[in-house]
């Protein structure tokens, strides 16, 4: 990347110093001088080229963390960071998405447990009153970054213990014959509770989304109701239009 001071000269006006300097790292974040996952140079090394303070430095690098353009690992540096498109038509698994991708999908496992289904539960699936249900409530992570806070919902009848699952839920749904084939899913705008900011390492009432997805096998039979809050800097959802 390419940084010196006669940048900010040719953007010089009444604007903050760190506001000149975070657009001239968005830019070259955005033109592909860094790629995703890419280390930036360190603070002092920003500040030395650029000929500027450590807390301007540090100011425009939290401003751009705050837009999701980059992220800071701990003890790591900061990097680019990745920001996922999602096509709303296409049905597969979070861990499948990202392998796509080229990234490493991971997870972080709050729960796993069989439960009681909860009434709204047993109108949505259909299912007997007091049935059984799989439990798994998880952090998902994109080369170890927190990307999501996951719970999702599975009927006993489909996958009789759960720790059969290790990193993919439908590869574990798969393996018993009742992946899902087709789904319908829900995205809405929210901010995050507290609970949510704390597991997905964003600032309390950060933006995110909320997806619930209802799986389905062929026979039309709904086998997964997964509820997600994703975060709203690093996840796109975008669809395919065509007239009619």
């Amino acid at each position: 990347m390419t940084l010196a001071p006669e940048l900010l000269a040719e953007k010089a006006d009444a604007t903050p110093i760190y506001l000149r300097l975070a657009a001239i790292l968005r830019d070259k974040v955005h033109a592909g001088e860094f790629a995703v996952g890419e280390a930036l140079p360190s603070e002092r090394d920003i500040a030395e080229r650029m000929a500027v303070s450590r807390v301007t430095v540090r100011k425009a690098i939290d401003l751009l963390m705050r837009e999701g353009v980059l992220s800071r690992k701990q003890g790591s540096g900061t990097f680019v960071a990745p920001r996922i498109e999602q096509p709303s038509s296409i049905l597969a698994g979070f861990s499948e998405d990202l392998r796509r991708r080229g990234l490493v999908a991971g997870s972080v496992w709050l729960e796993k447990r069989i439960d009681i289904a909860a009434p709204d539960e047993v109108i949505a699936f259909g299912l007997p009153v007091h049935a059984r249900v799989n439990r798994f409530r998880r952090i998902r992570t994109a080369n170890g970054e927190a990307l999501a806070l996951e719970h999702a919902v599975v009927p006993e009848t489909y996958l009789p213990d759960p720790l059969i699952v290790a990193d993919s839920l439908y590869a574990a749904l798969d393996a018993m014959g009742a992946k899902p084939v087709t789904g319908l899913q829900r995205v809405t705008a929210s901010l995050a509770t507290e609970d949510e900011a704390r597991h997905l390492d964003v600032p309390g009432g950060a933006a995110v989304l909320r997806i619930e997805r209802r799986g389905y096998i062929a026979d039309g039979t709904m086998v997964e109701l997964t509820r997600s809050a994703y975060r709203g800097d690093r996840y796109d959802f975008v669809s395919q239009l065509r007239a009619l």
